[in-house]
């Protein structure tokens, strides 16, 4: 089978189509807290980001794929694989599934597809991801896909009440402890 798809996704470069999904995903402030955004984008900015996705990995240090189910063709996700160091060879990954296609499989099978594609097409030594601690479904994925805690964030994040340790898992490729 080639890389980037198996029997039920394929993980495909970004297209135009895209933009409605990805204002929604981005603009869902239930979301932010994950990561750092802390404004809504509007769809001039995100076609802006999609007519700019053409440079690819090596020239931009980043890349998102869309995850699409084969069999409805509906995009159940995204993954993003972000601040790519080539001399280093490591990537940090982010995903997200939409609500709709949750607790389906398809967070593990799209970091699998990924892993795979990050190892022996990028020719990465290693993945990794930054975790609020009180995000325990992602942990739960990411361990689940054997990534594992190497480190803990102290106050890392702002929330509206106080700070939140992270957690940095990595996944190292031969690296089986």
């Amino acid at each position: 089978m080639a890389f980037l798809e198996n029997e039920n996704l394929l993980l495909r470069a970004l297209e135009p189509e895209d933009l409605d999904i990805l204002y929604k995903w981005e603009n869902n402030s239930d979301l932010w807290k994950y990561g750092s955004t802390l404004t809504p984008y509007s769809k001039f900015a995100l076609r802006d980001y999609l007519n700019n996705s053409l440079q690819g990995i090596i020239n931009s240090g980043q890349l998102r794929l869309m995850a699409v189910e084969k069999k409805s063709t509906m995009t159940v996700g995204t993954v993003d694989l972000y601040d790519y160091d080539p001399i280093h060879q490591r990537a940090g990954v982010g995903i997200l599934v939409d609500m709709q296609f949750r607790r389906k499989g398809y967070g593990t099978e799209i970091l699998n597809l990924t892993a795979d594609y990050a190892f022996n097409i990028l020719q990465l030594n290693q993945l990794y991801a930054y975790i609020p601690v009180s995000n325990t479904e992602s942990f739960n994925l990411l361990s689940k896909c054997g990534y594992k805690q190497s480190g803990l964030l102290k106050s890392w994040l702002k929330t509206p009440k106080d700070f939140q340790d992270v957690y940095f898992m990595q996944r190292i490729e031969g690296l089986k402890d």
